[in-house]
C-alpha cells in the first residue's frame, strides 16, 4: 500500500508536468508496452496473467484519474446532454432555441401507442412485471427480430442506455478491458468506468471514412480484453460498416472468445446496406435496440437487448437489483408500437439529412455522408474548436453537440441532429453559419 501511495503521488506530479507542457495525459502506446511487460513478467514469476492484467488496469485507471485532476477543465460542455440542459435553461429564461443537439424526433409515436396508453388503466396493466419484461412484448420482439431468437433471449430495459449498462456491468469486472471504436456514443466508456473496467479506444478518422483499422484492432486485443463494442449505424457519424469489415471483427471476437456488444438503436434509420450482428450467429454477441428512435418514443424509456439466455439472465440480475422492471404501462405502449412500420420516419430523416448536408457543403465543411442514423458530423475549419462554437451558436439561438463528447480527439467536429422540421433546420443552419464565421 505504501508503494501504491507513492505511485499515486508520482502520478499527480506527472499530471502537473503534462499540463504545463500541454502533453496528453493518456498515451496508449506506452500503456500497451507496459501491458506487454507485465504479461511477460507474469509468465516469468508464475502469476496468473489475467489477474495481473486486471490489477494493472486498476492502477492505470487510478493514475489516469489523478493526472486528469491536475488538468484545468478544458470544456464547458462535456456532452450533447450537457448542451441540451444549458439550452433548456436558456429556454426557461425566455430565449428561443432550435434544438439540433439531441436525437429527439419532433414527430409523435404511432397512433396505436396513444390508444394503448388510454386503455392501460381499465385493463389494470399497471403492476409489477417480470424483471425481463412482459412475455407478450418479449415474444413480439423475438418474432420481429427472427434469426431464431426466442422469448428467453430478450430482456426489456428502461431505454437502450440501461441495456448497455446492464450488459457491461454483468459481463465485465474491475480490471477487464473493453474496446470501443470512436467517435461513438459515450455511454460505453462511461459504463466501463463505472464498473472499474478499462475502455481502450480505437480511433477512426474522417480521412479514412470512419473505417476502423482491423490490424490495429487485432493488436489491441490482450488477455484482459473481454468485449468489443460496435455502434452502427454510428452515433455521431451515421457510418455503417461494410459487411466484410464486420465479418473480420466477428472473426477476431470468435478467435479470442470475447463478447461483441452491438448497439443497433438506429437500425430503423438505414439508407445503405446494414447487417445486424445477429446474422453471424455468434453466441457471445449482445444486440441493443430501443423504441426511442424508430418509433419516436424517447420519453417512454423502453429499450431491449437480445443475447443468449445465459447472458440475458446475468443482465436481468443487474436490472432486478437496480429497478425491478420497466413500468408495465410503457411496455404495453411499446407492444402497440412494434407492429407499426417506421419506414416513413426513416424517409423523413433521410430527406432532412440531405438538407443538412447541402447546407454544410455550402459552408465548405467536410463530412462523410451518413449511411444511417439521424446525424451529420462535420469537421470545422482550421483553428476552430467545438466548445467555443457551441457557445456562440447557443448565444445565437441554435444548439449543436460538441464533437469532443464522442471522443477525446474530436474537438474539431460538431454533431448536428436532423430531428427538426425542414424550416427549423434551415434557420438553425443559417445561425450556425453565422456562429462559425465569428469564431
Amino acid at each position: 500500500m505504501r508503494k501504491v501511495h507513492r505511485r499515486n503521488e508520482l502520478s499527480k506530479q506527472i499530471g502537473a508536468i503534462k499540463n504545463k507542457l500541454k502533453i496528453n495525459v493518456k498515451d496508449e502506446k506506452v500503456e500497451q508496452d507496459i501491458r506487454s511487460s507485465v504479461s511477460n513478467l507474469s509468465n516469468e514469476i508464475g502469476i496468473d496473467r489475467d489477474f495481473a492484467g486486471r490489477l494493472l488496469n486498476i492502477l492505470l485507471s487510478e493514475s489516469l484519474r489523478l493526472q486528469l485532476n491536475e488538468q484545468p477543465d478544458p470544456a464547458q460542455f462535456e456532452s450533447h446532454l450537457a448542451v441540451f440542459m444549458k439550452a433548456k435553461k436558456l429556454e426557461a429564461s425566455g430565449k428561443k432555441i432550435i434544438h439540433m443537439e439531441v436525437g429527439e424526433p419532433d414527430y409523435p409515436p404511432p397512433e396505436n401507442v396513444r390508444k394503448a396508453l388510454s386503455t392501460v388503466f381499465e385493463a389494470k396493466q399497471y403492476h409489477y412485471s417480470e424483471t425481463k419484461g412482459i412475455i407478450k412484448l418479449r415474444t413480439a420482439i423475438a418474432k420481429k427480430t427472427s434469426n431464431h431468437v426466442t422469448t428467453d433471449e430478450v430482456i426489456v430495459t428502461p431505454g437502450g442506455r440501461f441495456a448497455v449498462f446492464a450488459a457491461i456491468a454483468s459481463l465485465l469486472t474491475a480490471g477487464d478491458e473493453l474496446i470501443c471504436i470512436e467517435p461513438a456514443w459515450p455511454a460505453y466508456r462511461e459504463s466501463a468506468a463505472f464498473v472499474g473496467s478499462t475502455a481502450n479506444i480505437l480511433k477512426t478518422t474522417l480521412e479514412d471514412g470512419w473505417n476502423p483499422d482491423i490490424k490495429k484492432l487485432e493488436n489491441m486485443i490482450g488477455g484482459n480484453t473481454k468485449m468489443i463494442v460496435l455502434n452502427y449505424p454510428n452515433n455521431p457519424t451515421g457510418k455503417i460498416l461494410k459487411k466484410n469489415i464486420i465479418e473480420k471483427i466477428v472473426s477476431l471476437a470468435k478467435d479470442h472468445r470475447i463478447y461483441v456488444l452491438s448497439d443497433e438503436v438506429y437500425c430503423d434509420y438505414v439508407f445503405n446496406e446494414f447487417t445486424s450482428i445477429l446474422e453471424y450467429g455468434y453466441e457471445k454477441s449482445v444486440v441493443i435496440s430501443s423504441f426511442s428512435k424508430g418509433h419516436a418514443m424517447t420519453g417512454f424509456r423502453v429499450g431491449y437487448a437480445i443475447a443468449e439466455e445465459n447472458i440475458i439472465d446475468k443482465m436481468a440480475k443487474v436490472q432486478a437489483t437496480a429497478l425491478t422492471s420497466v413500468a408495465e404501462p410503457m411496455q404495453y405502449a411499446a407492444l402497440a408500437a412494434i407492429g407499426e412500420s417506421p419506414a416513413e420516419n426513416a424517409k423523413r430523416i433521410e430527406r432532412r439529412l440531405e438538407i443538412v448536408s447541402n447546407k454544410l457543403r455550402e459552408m465548405s465543411l467536410r463530412f462523410v455522408k451518413p449511411d444511417g442514423a439521424m446525424y451529420v458530423y462535420p469537421k470545422l475549419g482550421d483553428g476552430k474548436r467545438d466548445v467555443e462554437l457551441v457557445q456562440k451558436a447557443l448565444d445565437l439561438g441554435v444548439a449543436v453537440a460538441p464533437g469532443s463528447g464522442f471522443g477525446d480527439c474530436y474537438s474539431q467536429f460538431i454533431r448536428i441532429s436532423a430531428c427538426q422540421p425542414d424550416n427549423q433546420l434551415e434557420k438553425g443552419l443559417d445561425l450556425l453559419k453565422t456562429a462559425i464565421s465569428s469564431c
